[in-house]
């Protein structure tokens, strides 16, 4: 017998597996679930990586992940899609295909360019079609401070309001640079949120020693899930932003190298007391 007592909107995530469960489509599931959504994927490649590096990447043909895409968005009623690592340039096609012919959907963009061991995860003609395809049809992204640098091709030298305005220009609705990579205040992240028109929202949180492998997955998850359940941009970003800094501060090792983000810390405590 199916319950109707509860409604949860269903959130589409779309990126990679990590067989270690801290980033990627396992993140996401753990974000989206703890965030009041139920969590439906998409697998865009298969990956070989730990808590140190990604060492092989192997995408899935482009129509075996429109082919899962379709079968949700065809299935359920999807309030928002988050999108994670793409893998090649086929499967951005096929996910900006998907995309154009849903437009009512909210699409949250994190654009996974690299692994935190620094292993190369796009090549030049994929951030070509993130940019000229992609984008326009986000309405918000996430790059830290490195992905904005790299995908606003602003050059180093420029700021980040400055790559945020190229972002926007290039048809993204909202860009939202995180400042986990900025290393200049050694005591603050300091995150900020671009929309057009509409004057930069600053959130800083403590700065927490050490690395983290997930917490891009985790913030953009948390995101979808909570602009899902009707939140405006601004209350979504600062549920979001509060959720993930949490995951980080109670987050645990499980291998050599990166933390993991505690995904499941509000239910840990609460089934603790």
């Amino acid at each position: 017998m199916h319950s109707k007592t509860e409604h949860r909107p269903v959130v589409l995530a779309i990126g990679g597996h990590d067989p270690g469960g801290g980033a990627g489509i396992q993140a996401d599931i753990e974000a989206i679930g703890a965030n009041g959504c139920h969590p439906a994927t998409a697998i865009t490649c298969l990956t070989v990586q730990d808590s140190c590096n990604v060492s092989q990447l192997i995408p899935l043909a482009a129509e075996h992940l429109t082919a899962q895409c379709k079968a949700v968005l065809d299935d359920c009623s999807v309030s928002a899609i988050k999108i994670g690592l793409l893998g090649s340039s086929q499967a951005a096609d096929g996910v900006i295909r998907l995309l154009k012919a849903s437009p009512q959907i909210p699409v949250i963009l994190d654009p996974v360019l690299a692994a935190g061991g620094g292993s190369e995860l796009a090549s030049e003609q994929l951030l070509d079609k993130i940019r000229e395809e992609l984008l326009p049809l986000c309405r918000l992204i996430t790059p830290n401070t490195v992905e904005a640098a790299r995908l606003s091709a602003g050059g180093s030298s420029a700021g980040l309001d400055q790559h945020a305005e190229i972002l926007l220009q290039l048809g993204c609705g909202s860009v939202l640079i995180t400042g986990t990579h900025d290393e200049s205040d050694p005591n603050r992240v300091i995150n900020r949120l671009y929309r057009a028109d509409k004057q930069t929202m600053i959130r800083q949180y403590p700065r927490l020693p050490g690395e983290y492998h997930g917490s891009g997955c985790t913030l953009a998850a948390a995101l979808a899930a909570s602009i899902g359940r009707g939140q405006s941009l601004e209350n979504a970003t600062q549920t979001a932003l509060d959720y993930s800094w949490n995951c980080l501060q109670k987050g645990y090792r499980t291998g050599r190298c990166q933390s993991i983000p505690n995904r499941w810390f509000e239910t840990l405590s609460n089934n603790s007391r």
